[in-house]
């Protein structure tokens, strides 16, 4: 029955985003056939939900004569990772895309924006077009309901890295979101070509779902590397993997896309480049998808090989050949009405700003799929790894720091070099004693060093643009210290919640720079009752215990930590076998510190249990970097909070000619 109920679901989502799409299109002429087209977008999110709605019941009552179930269910494992199961395969994971695709376009359809409402339509029939193509992807490429025959008793459940950890229920929804939000976007600078209204009306419109997304993707990013370092078991955070890759890919062109539209809201220009990086964007995360879903790159994250992969590719030309040929079409309609000063500007900052995003873009968007092409080319296999991400990225990585410290100090317009100067001494000041005190307490390596050092810059910078508003509102308006401070941050939350994120780019700069590069690793075998150092640290192996239950058999061994005389308690990294799993999953035991943590990891345990090799990696800042996550995430939550400038009479900006003017 839940083969049909799913199947059946999965069709009747298809034609229904098939006829949406005809009806918007069919709507942006004739208005009363809107309502239809919203009941059917209605209809196609019903038949996403039934479709995972169908999958998690099979799942969770363990029908196995579904395929998805007898390959990933099993009677054994928890309820909560049988649900989350959901989104553990290839083919479950499409129907968790179609379920957020369709709440997107059930949520965009709600909302429209007054100054873009003439390209809604148009924008919704690129939203439910998108969902015909992935309706129809989970539909004949990967049904997760296909009968299973003969039916098995028991299934062996979702891969062993995937039963382990609760984040495994939070990191890909919230991926989800944020990738599957940015069709949004898109969706809207497509309908801008199409009507010619590239204006500041989509902009307009899209703000807030590009920042949500960009939101959702920066959590979902950050809480795959808190997985990464709590369960795959080599002490850090970031592998440069190719499906990693594919996810920080869209978060640059994404925050370029932000701080673009700030220009283009202010100066009508950069039509074309910010047109260009919201699609660019979407495509990026058609890359990754066919990237994570075709097989093609051997990575924990990636599915296996199915027909998806070359549907997707498909789908990636057909959007990349659309795109090209609308950009072309009106062209006309793309150049610039204003133009950008050179010098001193906060536009030639954010211009500048974005170049180095784009770069960084294209420097990961390279090493990542270049061992693909040759392969496809000659069929030799390569990989680019660390080190050439490292020397790429970590230049352009601290000139972008350096930029969002010079951004808030300069005005919109055209600055005076002198008193810029004169703003950024104390600063600029502040980070070079922070480098040399460092230096000088013995620490080295200039990466790390510069990281630290420009991060303070920047910090002192926010401080300054702090400290510089609250003091004109208080002059301004006589209020005491506090409520001035709380006046200045609530009537400009955009620009403070805009720096807060930058508080948390920096505190993530920093704790990736210290932990990579003042790490230090040590491994021994212990009988138990020995001890052995690492950084000033001591690990002494207490005990061995074995423990089985019916999902799994697992070793743990009990390690007392101490710092220098002070006990820090007993910590138990393990090892796990799965009948499913060929080799054995190790779960590392973190000690978190706010300086430092302390990282144990069983390496192996002899027959008779009495001995056991114990990796310590002591790492430094580690706690900072998800504390950095929250920070950036609640620093756009400030800036998607509506402005109180909205109320106030319109600043006069100039924007597009007369015939592109966005009417409500």
């Amino acid at each position: 029955m839940n083969n049909v109920l799913g199947t059946g679901a999965l069709s009747l989502g298809f034609v229904a985003a098939i006829a949406a799409t005809g009806w918007w299109i069919l709507g942006v002429r004739h208005a009363r056939l809107r309502p239809r087209a919203r009941r059917l977008t209605v209809a196609m999110a019903v038949s996403a939900a039934i479709a995972c709605g169908v999958l998690v019941y099979a799942l969770v009552t363990h029908d196995f004569s579904v395929r998805y179930v007898a390959e990933n269910g099993g009677r054994a494992v928890p309820l909560y990772y049988t649900v989350i199961s959901l989104w553990a395969a290839l083919e479950g994971s499409l129907l968790l895309w179609l379920l957020v695709l369709s709440g997107y376009a059930v949520l965009v359809m709600r909302h429209v924006h007054p100054r873009a409402a003439v390209l809604h339509p148009w924008a919704m029939a690129v939203i439910c077009g998108v969902a015909v193509f992935f309706f129809g992807l989970a539909l004949f490429a990967g049904n997760a309901f296909q009968p299973v025959s003969p039916v098995p008793a028991d299934g062996p459940g979702p891969n062993p890295l995937l039963q382990d950890h609760p984040l495994m229920g939070v990191h890909p929804p919230l991926l989800y979101l944020g990738y599957v939000g940015l069709t949004v976007p898109f969706a809207y600078a497509v309908a801008a070509l199409i009507t010619g209204r590239t204006g500041r009306g989509w902009l307009v419109a899209t703000r807030r779902w590009t920042l949500a997304a960009w939101t959702f993707l920066t959590a979902g990013i950050m809480l795959g590397g808190w997985w990464s370092y709590e369960v795959l078991g080599w002490g850090g955070y970031w592998a440069w993997d190719p499906v990693e890759n594919a996810s920080i890919l869209p978060w640059f062109t994404t925050t370029a896309l932000l701080h673009s539209v700030m220009v283009q809201e202010r100066r009508a220009t950069l039509r074309v480049w910010n047109l260009s990086l919201a699609a660019s964007t979407f495509l990026l995360v058609i890359l990754g998808t066919f990237l994570t879903r075709s097989g093609v790159v051997a990575s924990v994250h990636a599915f296996s090989q199915s027909a998806i992969g070359p549907a997707l590719l498909g789908f990636f030309t057909v959007v990349l050949v659309g795109v090209l040929a609308l950009l072309v079409w009106r062209s006309e309609r793309l150049g610039p009405v204003d133009r950008l000063e050179a010098g001193v500007s906060r536009e030639a900052v954010f211009l500048g700003n974005n170049v180095i995003l784009v770069g960084l873009a294209v420097t990961v968007l390279i090493g990542t799929v270049f061992p693909l092409l040759v392969e496809a080319v000659n069929g030799d296999r390569l990989s680019v790894g660390a080190p050439y991400f490292d020397r790429m990225v970590i230049p352009l990585a601290l000139v972008m720091l350096i930029l969002m410290g010079v951004g808030p100090m300069v005005p919109w317009g055209v600055g005076d070099p002198r008193a810029l100067g004169r703003r950024l001494a104390v600063p600029a000041a502040l980070g070079l004693l922070t480098v040399a005190a460092l230096g000088m307490s013995g620490l080295d390596g200039v990466a790390p060093l510069l990281t630290i050092g420009i991060g303070v810059f920047v910090l002192a910078t926010i401080a300054d643009r702090v400290v510089t508003g609250w003091q004109a509102t208080r002059t301004a308006t006589g209020l005491p210290p506090l409520p001035a401070l709380w006046r200045t941050l609530v009537r400009r939350r955009r620009l403070y919640g805009g720096l807060l994120t930058h508080v948390g780019l920096v505190l993530a700069a920093v704790a990736i720079g210290a932990s990579s590069s003042y790490s230090v690793d040590g491994q021994q075998t212990l009988a138990i009752g020995e001890s052995f150092s690492v950084g000033g640290y001591t690990a002494t192996l207490d005990s061995i215990t074995p423990e089985r239950t019916d999902r799994k058999m697992t070793i743990s061994a009990q390690v007392a930590i101490a710092d220098g005389d002070d006990a820090l308690g007993v910590y138990e990294p393990a090892l796990s076998f799965y009948p499913a799993a060929a080799q054995a999953i190790g779960t590392p035991s973190v000690r978190t510190g706010l300086v430092e943590d302390a990282y144990l990891l069983l390496s192996s345990v002899d027959d008779d249990r009495t001995e056991a090799t114990i990796r310590l990696i002591i790492s430094p800042l580690v706690l900072w970097l998800w504390v950095s996550g929250g920070v950036m995430v609640t620093g756009a939550a400030v800036a998607a909070w509506p402005d109180r400038r909205r109320h106030e009479p319109a600043p006069v900006l100039v924007d597009a000619p007369p015939r592109e003017e966005v009417r409500a």
